[in-house]
């Protein structure tokens, strides 16, 4: 549904993009420079692709991220189930590295276009979807203002926005507005998200839960595994997943301090970013602690303090091992990373004060005894060390967990009821028109 008149904003947006466009070969190549773009893929950067559209309907599902990407598997799933073709955009590497492994056969992966109007034009001349689907929070205005002016049906699915982002968008009220009237729908993660769409401007809105609690449990190659497993042997394993700067600190001062209790203690450190992990080799050894790199092929062995699992798609392995997981993004003002994946795999979860992200979900496990909020390294610590000593209040706290995880899920149910009319609407417009 396309708004009646677009604001200055983004009209001086859009002239700034094309103006920026001769500039796209410099920032991609400085991109490249720091590893944040796929050599052999940067034509679809500027909406080109060597993969042809395969024919009939096409739903095309962006995801800005990884975490975005994991999220709408099992909807990409379930819609590839009723026959349509998927085409998923994302703009990370890691992104991409993580839809190779995981995307159902048949599923396209493509790095989506820069948000330039040439370039979003050539990709819509392409592939011409038949209904858009914006994943959480990832809202560029030409690839949303082009669908509008298309014709090409608008759904936000599994939409957030914190109270940070809610306040940022009320200073510019009118371009956020225009945005979101150009979406058909907007599916929210939940009651207080739905109620930030509806004052910024959003025309229908509907809450049908968060996707990412209906996950499910990530996979493990069973030869790493068993690699992995049989290194460590009967040591005590802790992990901190997904982590940020200064944060693996923290995990290595708490190893520090935990190890004398516990003499056999293995910290693994998995971190958001996979090429900083040499550099978290440098903390430990810094902090006096061995340390080896899984990227060069290392294994701990008896001798190890910090494992750095700097590999992609390989959570699974680490959380079938570790009974405590840190979950990270938390402590370093990032706003948490997403906890239902160890969940599900029984680890108990501790998580710092930056949970913005994630703040619903959050909210309901510290209540219910399901996870801790630790508010620095000493505390840390204290509770790493306190469920190690007591198995007991360990499994309390994972089956608490468990309970409202599953309390709280039901939102891919939700999101493709919700989707259902479109494509019934998209079924009889190809049937009529090859009638």
């Amino acid at each position: 549904m396309a708004p009646e008149g677009v604001p200055l904003t983004l009209s001086l947006y859009r002239l700034l993009m094309a103006a920026a466009s001769p500039l796209a070969p410099a920032l991609i190549s400085n991109r490249l420079k720091h590893g944040k773009e796929h050599p052999g893929r940067l034509n679809e950067r500027y909406g080109e692709s060597k993969t042809a559209r395969p024919e009939g309907p096409l739903v095309w599902i962006h995801s800005a991220s990884v975490g975005e990407l994991l999220a709408v598997i099992p909807l990409i799933e379930r819609i590839r189930e009723k026959e349509f073709n998927v085409l998923c955009t994302s703009g990370t590497v890691t992104s991409a590295n993580v839809a190779e492994q995981r995307l159902p056969p048949g599923a396209i992966h493509q790095f989506v276009a820069l948000d330039i109007p040439r370039f979003v034009r050539r990709f819509y001349d392409h592939w011409q979807p038949d209904l858009a689907l914006f994943v959480e929070s990832d809202l560029w205005p030409n690839l949303i203002l082009t669908s509008a002016r298309r014709g090409t049906p608008l759904i936000l699915v599994n939409g957030r926005l914190s109270e940070r982002s809610f306040k940022r968008w009320r200073r510019i009220p009118g371009t956020i507005s225009a945005l979101l009237r150009c979406f058909d729908l907007c599916l929210a993660q939940s009651a207080a998200h739905a109620g930030r769409y509806r004052d910024l401007g959003a025309p229908r809105v509907t809450t049908t839960g968060n996707l990412k609690l209906d996950v499910p449990e990530p996979p493990a190659d069973p030869d790493k595994l068993a690699a992995l497993k049989a290194a460590v042997g009967a040591r005590t394993v802790i992990a901190g997943a997904s982590t940020h700067a200064g944060e693996e600190t923290m995990l290595i001062e708490a190893h520090r301090r935990l190890r004398g209790s516990f003499p056999r203690l293995l910290t693994m450190i998995a971190p958001r970013h996979p090429d900083r992990g040499p550099g978290i080799i440098e903390i430990a050894h810094a902090a006096h602690l061995k340390a080896k790199l899984r990227s060069r092929g290392e294994l701990p062995d008896a001798d190890t303090d910090v494992y750095v699992a700097d590999t992609l798609g390989e959570l699974g392995v680490i959380y079938r091992l570790a009974p405590i997981v840190f979950v990270g993004g938390s402590f370093a003002s990032h706003g948490g990373q997403n906890p239902i994946e160890p969940i599900k795999l029984g680890a108990a979860i501790l998580h710092g004060p930056h949970i913005w992200n994630f703040a619903e979900i959050y909210g309901a496990l510290d209540k219910a005894h399901g996870a801790e909020q630790v508010t620095d390294v000493g505390k840390l610590a204290v509770r790493v060390g306190a469920w190690l000593k007591d198995a007991t209040e360990r499994t309390a706290v994972v089956t608490a967990a468990k309970e409202t995880v599953a309390t709280l899920g039901g939102g891919l149910d939700r999101t493709l009821a919700a989707l259902e009319p479109y494509l019934m609407q998209i079924r009889l417009e190809r049937r009529d028109s090859n009638a």
